[in-house]
């Protein structure tokens, strides 16, 4: 933002050079870039952050200069001559989209006479750069850098059945700007029209066929405000970025509008002659109304590390235009000014009490001292989650912690409108909180493979949050610590991670898959963890994968309550010796039913299973030929050892020929031969 120092001085009564307003400025939050000597004046160039449009005007640096040298702010005087004629008998205004545009004022100015600007006007406007156009437009121009606040001058006499509209555009429409782009316009973005056709892009540019001329008579005075995504969107979409683009983007000050159309009238009266008609055209369909904020002291002097006096804090916000009561020695109440958007915490006000004390008054330690802090039981356990699954080659991915409707409710059971979301229209898509993290995860995935990372084992560690059962007002969700996996891999090797990593955190924990049903899953199983429900895992249904793009791949997929991993974390393995006998291993392929299941195998075995057999591991499944169809060939591997002595064979083929016997009669299944 380029400030003109003379033009500065009419706001603020200070003799400060350029030099000792920049610092002051820099030290409130405003860097100069440039200082530059233009003619008899002087401009600073302001860098100024995107959450303060108040400051894109002379006035809104002004305010805070003036604040901060103890100087009252002067605003321009308003003494404005009105003629007989009502302006609502000369142009009638409609709002049809209010949520973007909650305030849109129309003025008229009759028999103006358009021309050059007087010299100082031309002068300021060069200071910064600004180029002279003519006598009206120079003023709106001008009053733009003043106030911050945009505005446009029409012909009058080109608007169409003098009626302003403000509504989306029609597809197929087209306007070609001022400076004679041609721009097709969509119904996603918001113009001015009249009876007929759309006369400017709102907030943008105008249109070239009702622009301010030569043979211009009578003004049209728009001043508005426009919501900031859509004229950011219209500016990015036509590539037409303007001053007052820029500002809209930013927020205006919506009650000031009517003083600024006020401003821009009478100094068009000043340079162009001319009458102005009584009254103004406010269609301005719903106020808001801004909330009040209060501020601890104690809160504040605990952040900032240093006490400051109640009487300097109220002076400060007095200054900035803050409203501030005193409510109790430690509460402070605040009311933000309509032109400070930025202000809608405590934290807020604390930052201004900080930045107008001064940052160099907050005394520095010459040392540092830090506080080493262990890491917690948490933290720890999260870590060796981490390195475990790293180990296992997969890759950690951080998302957002919202999704949308389709991955909300393909992976639960609860509609879309079950979940948390949030209401701001600025988020429609992906605006619900996420009640797992399997959906997020499997985004991820796919995101992967249409760049050709293959093969792709992908694990998060994040909240999830579940609503209210009764959704009482008030009450916050169940947020809980989820641990997912996603991966190109069968379920055994998504169960044995999951095993591993147990094993890893809970040595003695005793783990169980019991088979379930999931409306995302072609199979799955519930886990527990010493009874206690851990989470479920399973294959990504054909359904689901074709949906994510991922159909020809088998992808396993599992979500554990990280929160009961951590309760049962950190217990220490029993040591055991060294064996001191050689083992025994017999592998046994089975031929079973398909609905024969690995618990069954295994429980069977244990019924007939002697003391000394030590361990059973799954080794391998196969289905084909020469498997006759329906069923599967299951291989087991038993390992028996004696701790007292070296066994012989004939006893494991006794042993062995027992079990065989009991799969045989309780699960109907064969010894595979060949």
């Amino acid at each position: 933002m380029k400030i003109s120092l003379d033009w500065l001085r009419d706001y603020v009564d200070t003799t400060l050079c350029a030099e000792e307003i920049a610092d002051i400025l820099s030290n409130l939050g405003f860097p100069i870039e440039s200082i530059e000597a233009v003619g008899d004046d002087t401009m600073l160039d302001v860098e100024i952050t995107s959450n303060r449009g108040d400051c894109l005007g002379h006035i809104g640096i002004g305010r805070e200069l003036a604040a901060a040298v103890g100087k009252e702010l002067k605003l321009p005087k308003i003494n404005l001559t009105e003629s007989d004629e009502d302006t609502a008998s000369l142009i009638k205004v409609e709002i049809h989209e209010p949520v973007l545009c909650n305030r849109y004022t129309a003025r008229v100015i009759k028999n103006v006479k358009i021309g050059p600007s007087p010299v100082w006007l031309v002068k300021r406007l060069e200071t910064i750069g600004q180029r002279s156009v003519n006598n009206v437009v120079d003023v709106t121009n001008y009053v733009m850098m003043e106030t911050g606040q945009p505005s446009h001058a029409f012909d009058y006499d080109k608007i169409g059945g003098q009626k302003i509209i403000v509504r989306k555009a029609a597809g197929g429409e087209r306007l070609i700007s001022i400076d004679e782009t041609k721009c097709d316009l969509n119904d996603l973005m918001l113009v001015i029209a009249d009876e007929r056709i759309p006369v400017a892009m709102a907030g943008v540019m105008g249109g070239l066929e009702s622009e301010v001329s030569d043979q211009t008579i009578n003004i049209l005075l728009e001043v508005a405000h426009f919501e900031p995504v859509t004229i950011r969107t219209t500016a990015r979409k036509l590539a037409l970025p303007s001053e007052a683009s820029f500002r809209f983007e930013r927020y205006v000050d919506t009650e000031n509008i009517e003083w600024v159309s006020a401003r821009i009238a009478q100094l068009i009266v000043e340079t162009a002659g001319g009458t102005v008609t009584k009254g103004i055209v406010d269609a301005y369909p719903e106020k808001i109304e801004r909330g009040t904020i209060a501020m601890r002291l104690s809160r504040m002097n605990a952040l900032l590390g240093i006490d400051i006096a109640k009487e300097k804090v109220l002076d400060i916000f007095s200054s900035l235009g803050f409203g501030p009561e005193s409510k109790n020695d430690d509460l402070i109440v605040c009311t933000p000014p309509s032109w400070r958007h930025d202000l809608y915490r405590e934290a807020d006000l604390i930052e201004e009490v900080a930045r107008c004390y001064g940052y160099d008054n907050i005394p520095v330690e010459p040392k540092i001292r830090i506080e080493v802090t262990p890491p917690n039981k948490r933290e720890k356990t999260a870590q060796k989650v981490r390195t475990f699954l790293t180990g296992c080659g997969f890759y950690e991915s951080i998302n957002v912690t919202f999704v949308d409707k389709k991955i909300a409710e393909l992976f639960c059971d609860q509609t879309a409108e079950q979940h948390l979301s949030v209401s701001d229209v600025s988020q429609k898509n992906a605006n619900i909180l996420r009640q797992n993290l399997i959906g997020s995860l499997a985004s991820v995935l796919r995101s992967n493979y249409n760049v050709g990372n293959k093969p792709c084992h992908l694990f998060e560690l994040a909240d999830t949050f579940i609503p209210d059962e009764n959704h009482e007002p008030g009450k916050l969700p169940d947020e809980h610590a989820k641990l997912a996996l996603v991966a190109d891999v069968d379920f055994r090797m998504i169960r044995g991670t999951i095993e591993g990593l147990v094993a890893t955190l809970c040595p003695e924990g005793v783990l169980e898959f019991t088979p379930t049903q999931k409306k995302w899953a072609q199979t799955a199983a519930d886990i527990t963890l010493d009874g206690e429900i851990l989470g479920y895992a399973g294959l990504l249904s054909a359904n689901i994968a074709n949906q994510f793009d991922i159909e020809k791949q088998e992808v396993a997929a599992a979500e554990l309550n990280f929160d009961v991993l951590l309760q049962k974390a950190g217990g220490i393995p029993t040591a055991k010796p060294i064996p001191r006998f050689p083992a025994i291993v017999r592998d046994l392929s089975l031929i079973v039913d398909e609905p024969v299941q690995w618990s069954q195998i295994t429980a069977t075995v244990q019924s007939k299973a002697p003391a000394e057999l030590e361990q059973i591991d799954f080794t391998g499944l196969y289905r084909g030929k020469p498997i006759p169809n329906g069923k599967k060939s299951v291989t087991v591997s038993l390992r028996f050892r004696d701790e007292n002595g070296t066994l012989r064979h004939e006893t494991v083929d006794e042993w062995q020929q027992n079990i065989l016997n009991a799969l045989t009669a309780n699960l109907g299944a064969e010894l595979r031969t060949a």
